[in-house]
């Protein structure tokens, strides 16, 4: 599948056999990239941008990417530090271990994925979905966040696990769900991985891909080093 543009930078979509991607894509063309969905890593070619989305079971998808060789070019792509955009399931998978399944992650950043767990007086449900608040760190007016509020946009969710990263720096957005205060969304050099989904967050999900994609073009990182 491609999503032509005249301009903007080239973007790949890993198809690994997993979710709804579609939608992934027409955010990322919507917001002024040149999307390519593939599924093998012999096809990825030297685009601007590798986008790693994702939903269902780690178990499954950690299975897909060894099959298919992407566990090993998403490792070299993130070491070599290009651009990146992880989603749900795609940030999820860039940690250590998971205790869904007790199941090992690409290890990329020491960390665990947890299960949520609340007492059942809370009355919270899991998966935690639908809509709720990021309060994103770092510069006052980050690049990734022009036309966005620190602390106050709402994004959408859909998970029943959460990252638990080992380095607290490596920590860009947190999200409140019941008593529990959760990282939602990470970034390092010219990498970017939220929890929420982006493409499901109408006006603000595209502002934030499209701001990740001008600062491409312009030369820039978008992401910023924490």
């Amino acid at each position: 599948m491609e999503v032509s543009q005249k301009s903007g930078p080239e973007v790949v979509v890993i198809d690994y056999g997993m979710g709804n991607l579609r939608s992934v894509c027409r955010a990322f063309a919507h917001a002024g990239g040149r999307v390519r969905l593939i599924a093998h890593p012999d096809e990825l070619g030297r685009p601007d941008v590798l986008v790693f989305p994702g939903q269902g079971a780690i178990m499954d998808t950690m299975r897909l990417l060894q099959e298919t060789g992407w566990d090993s070019r998403i490792r070299e792509w993130i070491e070599a530090d290009r651009p990146f955009f992880g989603i749900c399931l795609g940030l999820q998978a860039l940690f250590t271990h998971s205790e869904e399944g007790d199941t090992p992650g690409l290890d990329i950043f020491p960390g665990t994925v947890r299960r949520f767990r609340f007492p059942v007086t809370d009355r919270l449900k899991v998966p935690h979905m639908g809509w709720n608040r990021v309060r994103f760190a770092g510069d006052p007016e980050p690049p990734l966040l022009s036309g966005l509020s620190r602390a106050e946009e709402q994004f959408y969710f859909v998970h029943s696990y959460y990252v638990a990263p080992d380095e607290p720096e490596l920590v860009w957005g947190r999200t409140d769900y019941g008593r529990l205060d959760f990282c939602s969304a990470i970034r390092r050099g010219n990498l970017v991985a939220t929890q929420f989904h982006p493409e499901k967050s109408q006006a603000c999900g595209l502002r934030l891909y499209r701001n990740f994609l001008q600062g491409l073009s312009s030369g820039n990182s978008m992401a910023g080093r924490v």
